[in-house]
């Protein structure tokens, strides 16, 4: 009978003191960085437009390759224009050979000055038209004006190019680099600003501009960004400001309109409290809140102020004080004011099957009571 009666003391204690598992809160360095939305942009783009009037009459390119600056990419009809450049440049050599006769005549005053400097501007003039007749004959060779990747043609063989006209022939864009712009609210920007005046916030150092990309399936582009600038000027529509980054793109993976997050470090607070995401919860209204384990090993409820999450953690603004016990694990086991048996999570028995063990624990004592009655 007084073994019974031990048990029926020993069953209500184990069940009365749960196991927990706390860690130890304490003040860290942190990087905080932000994710930004955005759309890539290439990075230099050029409209391929004729210069000169004519008929086309070949394209030399495949659409959707790389062509290189001065590549040829249309023929233009040439005939017109050489027979133009073969005409001033008779006009030329008329003009010469009068302009070097009066300079002898006038030498010998068989003519005024006045007329050597006429035949001497004529010259010029004509040596000027040979000039523009030879351009002209140079722009019947539509040229890449910048390295890139060259769409679709916009004009076939036999259609018509004026100078001037409205539609390109086709468009080249370079896309290594490639920008990323993204945007940022501006109340963001000003709170950044202010944090890192108050100091709040240190500057991120070297790897302030440093930039990584998410693509839209979710992984993370192998490449690492730059950032260039920040717009001078807010959107009046969006209240937005872009922030223009730049990444290499050797393979092509970024084409110019897709949509991209762009992960980058905004600085560093030398004094954040950690939290792991597994002791904080919400209560009805949503507010954050946190079990911990006071000096009387007791738990004591806590609201607190979660401000954003980092990896496995919140970053909490307050409400929570260096040195104290957050229970991680067993929280389903628990309420405020309980007696707990806390153990350090990282050497603790997980507190489910503690306190599971002890309610097995008592049960074989209730039973065992049982069966001496």
């Amino acid at each position: 009978m007084t073994v019974a009666g031990c048990g029926r003391e020993e069953a209500p204690a184990a069940a009365r003191t749960p196991e927990v598992a706390y860690v130890t809160l304490r003040h860290q360095p942190v990087a905080l960085s932000t994710e930004l939305p955005g759309r890539t942009v290439a990075y230099r783009v050029a409209e391929v437009r004729p210069q000169v009037d004519g008929i086309i009459l070949k394209r030399l390119f495949k659409e959707g390759s790389e062509v290189r600056q001065g590549q040829q990419l249309y023929q233009i009809d040439p005939s017109i224009y050489r027979a133009a450049h073969a005409s001033a440049a008779a006009t030329l050599e008329s003009a010469r050979q009068t302009a070097q006769r009066y300079e002898r005549l006038a030498r010998d005053r068989a003519v005024s000055q006045q007329e050597y400097e006429q035949a001497r501007a004529a010259w010029l003039s004509a040596q000027a038209a040979v000039d523009r007749a030879a351009i002209d004959l140079r722009y019947t060779r539509v040229l890449a004006p910048i390295s890139g990747r060259i769409g679709r043609s916009f004009a076939s063989e036999g259609a018509l190019a004026t100078n001037g006209q409205a539609n390109a022939l086709a468009t080249v864009q370079q896309l290594d680099p490639i920008y990323v712009d993204v945007t940022q609210p501006s109340s963001a920007l000003l709170g950044l600003r202010r944090d890192l005046a108050a100091g709040r916030l240190e500057a991120a150092g070297e790897n302030a501009a440093r930039v990584r990309l998410i693509l839209e399936d979710g992984s993370e582009y192998a490449e690492p960004g730059r950032l260039e600038f920040t717009e001078v000027g807010v959107d009046t529509g969006t209240g937005s400001v872009t922030l223009r980054a730049v990444f290499p793109n050797p393979r092509h993976e970024l084409l110019p309109g897709m949509f991209v997050r762009a992960r980058m470090q905004q600085g560093v607070r030398p004094a954040a409290m950690l939290a792991p995401q597994r002791g904080i919860t919400r209560d009805a209204k949503g507010q954050a809140t946190a079990l911990l384990v006071n000096q009387n090993d007791e738990v004591e409820l806590r609201r607190i102020e979660a401000e954003r999450v980092i990896g496995e953690n919140w970053l909490v603004s307050g409400g929570l004080q260096p040195g104290e016990r957050l229970i991680v694990d067993g929280l389903q086991f628990v309420r405020p004011g309980m007696k707990v048996r806390p153990l350090p999570f990282a050497a603790a028995v997980p507190a489910s099957a503690a306190n599971a063990a002890n309610t097995v624990d008592a049960a074989s004592a209730a039973g065992a009571v049982v069966s001496q009655r």
